[in-house]
């Protein structure tokens, strides 16, 4: 009961001789030490806002305007053309007092036109794309005098957010564009009939509905930030009833080679401490904004909802809850939940210390309450049980307490009581247990709801789980990066494995979180289990080469590969599929997503030389990589197809009417889903003197029952590391007669070696270990 007595600020007792008053002086530090850090955090979000909210200019060019404007005055000048004097008439004050009132009032107004001014310069400048399809070392005129002008506009180092306001809006496609595109990528999957009837679909939707349609969706880009964005995270994400989990959560690991510490406290006490670094760098917007070449920004509004967030189930659609700050994090460990606080006095907690409270955390012996153990397992099933179960068992009292303890800590944090990693007798299957502990774990151990989930294994090892709603991997996998190399390069460790700095050790204990739950209240287990069970992962590292000896051959390295995985599809399968690639929109505010259909006419035409042993394959493969590359920047500049069909499907929705085309388009199975995984702070890692500091990205489970999910990452020079997934209730996915950790031998086969005349283009080698 210490801590609880600790809690109270002041006690009083009525006496025959009066009141006795007992202050708690450490209680009311405390209250004092919270207060002013909240007051420090609004200052600093109040001087954040002014400084971006006067950017490309500077909140000190204002002095800079007002002394030039009053030393023209001095000379005798009327910089205003007379506006000066219209506002002296309108002040009552003296004359020499409307005079440098006016002046002023006049040089606020010029310099928030100036700023206006500027700002939109910088979003014409930003809205143009022209340089994204020129050649590699053909850069126009044009395109330079845009980057000396961009440069010059941005000079000023940014905030995290600074560029937000000034980022261009995503344009709606031409719908007469964006049918003739879907045709085009249509055209390898169907057959003459098949294709003669989706472009007579086609026609009929481009003539009558589509524009009608098309207006309506012109209007919301009119009106909206972005028209696509809230639709998308709404009905692709928070509308979805099924399991969060493999569906649509994706995991991210640790470093391949390399483990900093075995020590499972010290691991947890340094991720934890640079992930709250990372919280700070976030909410003071000094991390910088990630730009192309470094000039062009990319939107940065995920990074808002990072932290502090939570995705509650609801009965048709779910919502994210996100809240400002918490100072302290949600920790699992054996069946057990705890609020850990890693704030003291108005300060972070060095790592050593939350290492020693995550140790009090691993000696803590006492036995899960009845039913928390698996109490996890309500955000692994389906989201109308857990909504459910939530209304009637966790909407007052202990429960919903310990609940928002949950939902509002900073992140997750399970301490797994097993050993995952490369390490062992068997490296390559030990890899695809990591990937699947990381994607589900036991299904109970993991709080999906969370924006992100961090898991430190026994041994040191460590990953994360992030769901998918609130942003997309390229924000979580930039956290992620940080994370790591702030752990290993900056934090460190002592000689002995144990994080760095002192320990208070009068931190009192982490608080045990009390339930009261029924038996009944976690039914979704057994979904959950069935659904993990299912899925199969593999992950393997290629070091054969890697973009470097791509590169020589003036190729793409994401066009390579994904021209690789169509030729394994086909040689897996004999045909082509559907294949969604995941590009980025963020050149554009709020930008998510949109879709590069991979599977190309041009790619189908080198696989099928290639297997035929036709002469023309360098030609062929040359088309098909410049093919996809077109496609790549057509996405990322707004031209993409999938995004403006999705749109057009929902405003007919909502209009009543049916569209055959739009129907037909939309329920096409992506049985082929990949995803590239950049590395975007190649200075965190020095790989040149410590090579072994590879991170091995992360993966997702597979978007169709009998299809892949393949997620990969290009590491350095030399190194490709890939991930898939497919399920085993799929017979074309899972070779009979094979064990389960086999089943992915079929989608890679012996060798992705191109013959004669490509000896250099050995795209992937077999996945799978014999």
């Amino acid at each position: 009961m210490a801590e609880a007595h600790q809690a109270v600020a002041f006690q009083f007792t009525i006496t025959p001789e009066g009141i006795d008053l007992q202050l708690s002086y450490q209680a009311l530090n405390q209250i004092y030490l919270s207060g002013v850090r909240s007051w420090k955090k609004r200052f600093s979000r109040l001087r954040n806002s002014v400084i971006k909210g006067v950017y490309p200019a500077s909140p000190s060019s204002w002095l800079f305007v007002v002394i030039a404007i009053l030393a023209t005055m001095y000379m005798r000048s009327d910089p205003s053309m007379g506006l000066i004097k219209m506002i002296q008439q309108h002040l009552p004050l003296s004359t020499q007092g409307q005079t440098m009132l006016s002046a002023l009032v006049f040089s606020t107004l010029l310099w928030l036109s100036l700023i206006l001014a500027l700002r939109f310069c910088l979003k014409l400048l930003l809205s143009y794309h022209q340089w994204m399809f020129e050649q590699h070392g053909r850069v126009s005129n044009t395109t330079k005098v845009w980057v000396t002008l961009l440069r010059l506009l941005s000079s000023r180092k940014p905030l995290l957010y600074s560029y937000q306001t000034s980022l261009p809006h995503l344009p709606v496609p031409p719908i007469k564009d964006t049918v003739s595109r879907y045709l085009k990528s249509a055209r390898p999957l169907l057959t003459d009939p098949e294709f003669k009837r989706m472009t007579e679909l086609a026609d009929r939707f481009e003539s009558n509905l589509g524009n009608r349609l098309q207006r309506y969706l012109k209007l919301k880009a009119l009106w909206a930030t972005n028209y696509v964005s809230d639709w998308w995270e709404e009905y692709i994400y928070l509308r979805g009833r099924g399991p969060i989990m493999v569906n649509s959560n994706y995991y991210g690991m640790d470093f391949l080679y390399v483990t900093p510490t075995p020590i499972q406290a010290a691991r947890a006490g340094n991720t934890i401490t640079a992930l709250l670094l990372y919280r700070r760098k976030v909410n003071r917007e000094e991390l910088k904004p990630v730009r192309l070449r470094t000039v062009i920004p990319l939107c940065a509004a995920q990074c808002e909802r990072m932290f502090n967030t939570t995705r509650t189930p609801g009965v048709e659609t779910d919502v994210l809850q996100h809240w400002q700050d918490s100072e302290f994090v949600a920790v699992y460990h054996k069946g057990r939940f705890f609020r850990l606080w890693v704030y003291t006095a108005g300060r972070l907690l060095s790592p050593r210390e939350i290492e020693h409270q995550i140790q009090r955390i691993l000696d803590d012996l006492s036995p899960p309450q009845p039913g928390e153990e698996k109490l996890g397992a309500l955000t692994a099933g389906e989201r109308v049980p857990w909504f459910h179960t939530r209304e009637q068992h966790f909407s007052s009292g202990i429960n919903k307490r310990s609940l928002d303890s949950i939902e509002r800590a900073a992140f997750f944090v399970t301490l797994d009581d097993e050993e995952q990693g490369m390490s062992g007798e068997d490296p390559a299957g030990n890899l695809d247990r990591y990937a699947k502990s990381l994607l589900h774990g036991k299904c109970y151990d993991r709080w999906f709801d969370k924006s992100f989930s961090i898991v430190i294994y026994k041994n040191g090892k460590s990953g994360l789980n992030a769901e998918h709603s609130w942003a997309d991997a390229p924000t979580v996998a930039h956290l992620w990066e940080y994370t790591l190399a702030t752990d290993a390069f900056q934090l460190g460790y002592t000689e002995d494995g144990h994080c760095k700095g002192d320990v208070d050790r009068s931190l009192p204990s982490p608080q045990r979180l009390a339930w009261d739950i029924p038996s009944e209240a976690c039914s979704s287990l057994a979904v959950a289990q069935a659904l993990a069970d299912d899925v199969d992962c593999h992950v393997f590292p290629f070091r054969e080469f890697g973009k470097g000896r791509i590169k020589k051959l003036r190729v793409s390295p994401d066009a390579f590969i994904q021209i690789g995985l169509q030729l394994a599809y086909f040689r897996d399968r004999g045909g082509f599929c559907l294949t969604y690639e995941a590009s980025m929109t963020r050149l554009f505010r709020e930008g998510r997503t949109e879709t590069v259909r991979s599977c190309s006419n041009e790619s189908c035409a080198f696989v099928r030389a290639l297997e035929s042993g036709e002469d023309q394959c360098r030609r062929l493969f040359k088309l098909a990589s410049e093919r996809h590359q077109n496609l790549y920047r057509l996405a990322m500049t707004g031209d993409g197809i999938d995004r403006h069909l999705f749109c057009l499907y929902v405003v007919s929705k909502y209009l009543g009417v049916e569209s055959p085309f739009l129907k037909e388009v939309l329920s096409e199975p992506w049985r082929l889903s990949t995803s590239q995984t950049p590395v975007q702070q190649m200075e965190l890692f020095d790989l040149k003197n410590h090579p072994d500091f590879i991170s091995l990205g992360g993966g997702f489970g597979p978007v169709a029952d009998d299809g892949y999910g393949v997620s990969y990452i290009i590491v350095g020079e030399d190194m490709i590391n890939f991930h898939v997934s497919s399920k085993h209730s799929c017979g074309e996915t899972v070779i009979p007669g094979v064990s389960p950790s086999f089943s992915l031998r079929g989608f890679v086969p012996q060798c992705l070696g191109v013959p004669p005349p490509f000896p250099t283009l050995v795209l992937i080698r077999y996945f799978l270990h014999f």
